[in-house]
This record gives structure tokens, C-alpha cells and sequence, in this order.
């Protein structure tokens, strides 16, 4: 038996659109906006453009605001810079002497003044005496030497001179301002200048007391 090959099959013929529905088409798509660029709504060109443009409006407010943050950060700093610089323009001045001539032209316009530092650390008594003067019964004469040992002038302090009786008892107690042990011719204000000593010469009237003993001490009050 024999059998034969059967006749290939037709290939199956694609439908063709009709020129009505072509042309419907076409002015279907005319009719829809289009994106930037081209690309019809909805494609992922149109999501990037809008989401672009969306993150860049928030983006310039974080400028802005970071700006105003900088701003307020300096303008603190400052702040705090002038601050401590009214409230150590003394320490300034004497650790270093340049910014002197600045400090009191700021100090001029604010109503301030520049100070010796009163540091009485760095101060001492040398060579302190104390003698009868032979010449006035009952007057005694105490000579002594303040000296600054600090590289700056330092304030002048106050003087106190205490008699003592044989046991160390006190017997009278005075303290003396500066200008009172100074002397009138000495600028008080300026302090005591670097490396400097000041000479003490005082008279006291001791005629009803009884004394065998003194002792002097420095001190700001």
C-alpha cells in the first residue's frame, strides 16, 4: 500500500483592518496629550519628568533652610566670640599686651575699662620692718616692698597691718586702700607693672596700744 504525502496547508491569511478602523485609530492617538520628549502619557518618561521636577521644589526649600540654619549658627558664634571677650577683655589685654589699643577703643564706645588683673597669687611682701620713731613717742614707722612677680601688671591690693601683744594676740588691725600706702603720686589704675615693686612707707600711731609684734597681709576685697 502506498501512501501519499498530503498537499501542505495553506498559510491562514492575517486579518486586514479596515481603512475605517486604520483611520480611527490614528486620530485616537492625535487626540491624546503628549509627554515632553514625546512620549505618550503614562510611559516612564512622563513619571521621571513630573517626579523630577516634584523632588527639586523641596529640594531648593532644604537649600533655603540649611542657608538660614548657617546664618543663625554664625551669627550665635559671634555672639559668644563678643561675649567672652567683654567678660575676659581684662585677661586679654594683659596676657596680650597688641590687643590693648583694639580692647579700649571697643571699651570707649561700650562705656567700659580695661583693669589690671587682680591676681594677688603673684604678689609678695619683702623686706617688711616695723621701728619706734625716736623722734615722736608712741609713732611707729612700717617700711615694706610689694612686688609683682607676674610678667603683666597685676591690681594693686589693699594693705593690712595688725599689731600683736607678746602672746600673738591682736591688738589693733587696720587696712590700708591703696592710695593710702601708694602714695599720691602713683597712678593706682595702672597697677603694679610687670616684674615691678612698690615701696611702703607708712606711720602709725600706736600711743595707746602695747605692741611686741605686727603682721601685714595682702588681700582684695
Amino acid at each position: 500500500m502506498r501512501f501519499e504525502p498530503a498537499p501542505p496547508e495553506a498559510p491562514a491569511e492575517s486579518p486586514q483592518a479596515s481603512p475605517a478602523t486604520t483611520t480611527a485609530s490614528v486620530a485616537s492617538a492625535a487626540s491624546r496629550p503628549q509627554a515632553p520628549g514625546g512620549a505618550a502619557p503614562g510611559t516612564r518618561e512622563e513619571v521621571d519628568y513630573d517626579h523630577r521636577f516634584a523632588w527639586d521644589r523641596p529640594h531648593r526649600r532644604s537649600r533655603a533652610a540649611s542657608a538660614l540654619y548657617l546664618v543663625g549658627i554664625v551669627a550665635l558664634a559671634a555672639g559668644l566670640v563678643a561675649q567672652g571677650v567683654w567678660h575676659y577683655r581684662d585677661a586679654i589685654a594683659a596676657h596680650w599686651p597688641s590687643t590693648r589699643p583694639m580692647l579700649a577703643s571697643l571699651c570707649a564706645a561700650a562705656g567700659c575699662t580695661i583693669r589690671p588683673l587682680r591676681e594677688i597669687a603673684w604678689l609678695s611682701i619683702d623686706a617688711s620692718d616695723l621701728q619706734a620713731d625716736a623722734a615722736h613717742r608712741g609713732l611707729l614707722t612700717l617700711t615694706a616692698t610689694v612686688r609683682n612677680r607676674a610678667n603683666y601688671a597685676v591690681a594693686y591690693p589693699h594693705l593690712e597691718l595688725t599689731l600683736t601683744d607678746a602672746q600673738d594676740n591682736v591688738v589693733v588691725r587696720r587696712a590700708l586702700a591703696p592710695a593710702e600706702y601708694a602714695g599720691g603720686t602713683v597712678d593706682v589704675g595702672a597697677g603694679i607693672g610687670r616684674n615691678g615693686e612698690v615701696a611702703v612707707k607708712l606711720f602709725v600711731d600706736a600711743s595707746a596700744t602695747t605692741q611686741a609684734g605686727y603682721r601685714v597681709y595682702l588681700f582684695y576685697p
